[in-house]
């Protein structure tokens, strides 16, 4: 018998490509949708590319005296909620539900480095142990069959992969790393504010989050698993006039002298030699190309003018970087093949 799933927060972007995955899973099959805002209409409304999978399902709300209730005795809870608010269902949920899928913020770091980058006390420091961080590639080893699931945010996704394997094999300084990123609008979600109205964005590339964005601590803790001690990152991320997409642009100096580009490219690919979602280009990825799919495509340069290595990684931040790497992760954890469900195929043009 497949899976029951619910989705928390079932009404914003990240939940609305959750549901279209989850409908093309052969594993799982979508029990209870809940979403506050819009609690009582009809998905379908919401959202028409989805009406043809979910013509009946309508979103719930949460009873604030009993969060669990909507979803108590489901197999797996995927939480698309905003920053904060997973920390104060998941008590709730945690012995009511089979297995807790976040994909917020809330349990990806240990409490001092979360308190450090979201300037607050993490409010659940003693449930950080019962998740695993689900950056999959990166951390497999820690998505165990009785781990619940963190996934990784959209910069770090783009940006870790990109400079694993460098950063894995010592081959470039482990201080001193720079990653300048793009993304498409999508990223802020399904929210009226008048930076995200077309007038505002149309033409117009902008950064944000200048040397204290909250993604930089988390691309410090996943570069830092890898390389088995400390990194450090100056991250700056902008906004560009699209929809989907990452490009993660990182420079790192060289550790050694001799670094070559081809050897740096066949470091990367036996570095993911076994990853299906993961492709080492020659040429410099382009987000469209990974338009609806769970999949990362990285490329790598060495300049010895400069002594530098510039490494480059593009993904949909709304699959790869939120929902399929969510459910990617929750394969794992469940002892399914990471790809079941799947697309590693984009959308062009």
């Amino acid at each position: 018998m497949p899976y029951t799933c619910g989705v928390l927060g079932a009404s914003g972007y990240t939940g609305a490509e959750l549901l279209r995955l989850l409908h093309g899973h052969p594993e799982f099959e979508v029990a209870v949708v809940t979403a506050d805002s819009n609690a009582g209409a009809a998905v379908a409304d919401l959202y028409p590319s989805l009406a043809a999978a979910y013509p009946g399902l309508t979103y719930a709300a949460v009873d604030p005296a009993d969060p669990a209730a909507a979803v108590a005795g489901l197999d797996v809870v995927f939480c698309a909620l905003p920053h904060g608010e997973s920390q104060k269902l998941v008590p709730a949920l945690l012995g009511r539900v089979g297995r807790i899928v976040d994909l917020g913020a809330d349990f990806r770091l240990p409490a001092e480095v979360y308190a450090d980058w979201y300037g607050e006390p993490h409010s659940a420091p003693d449930l950080l142990g019962r998740f695993g961080f689900g950056m999959v590639e990166l951390f497999r080893d820690v998505l165990t069959p009785t781990a619940n699931v963190a996934a990784a945010g959209c910069y770090p996704t783009a940006s870790s992969l990109a400079l694993a394997p460098v950063v894995a094999g010592g081959l470039v300084e482990p201080t001193g790393i720079v990653v300048n990123a793009v993304s498409g609008i999508s990223g802020a979600g399904r929210k009226l504010a008048a930076a995200n109205l077309y007038a505002e964005r149309e033409q117009n590339v902008t950064a944000y989050g200048l040397l204290t964005h909250r993604h930089t601590g988390e691309i410090e803790f996943a570069l830092g698993h890898v390389a088995g001690s400390p990194v450090q990152v100056l991250f700056t991320p902008h906004l560009v006039p699209m929809t989907r997409g990452i490009l993660a642009t990182a420079t790192a100096r060289a550790a050694a002298p001799g670094l070559t580009t081809a050897g740096l490219l066949d470091a990367y690919r036996a570095f993911y030699a076994d990853e299906p979602f993961v492709v080492v280009t020659d040429e410099p990825p382009q987000t469209k190309a990974t338009l609806g799919a769970n999949v990362a495509q990285v490329t790598v340069r060495a300049d010895p003018r400069t002594g530098q290595v510039v490494a480059l990684g593009a993904i949909d931040n709304l699959v790869k970087g939120a929902s399929g790497q969510a459910i990617q992760a929750a394969n794992r954890v469940l002892g399914l093949p990471e790809v079941t469900g799947l697309p590693t195929i984009g959308v062009m043009p």
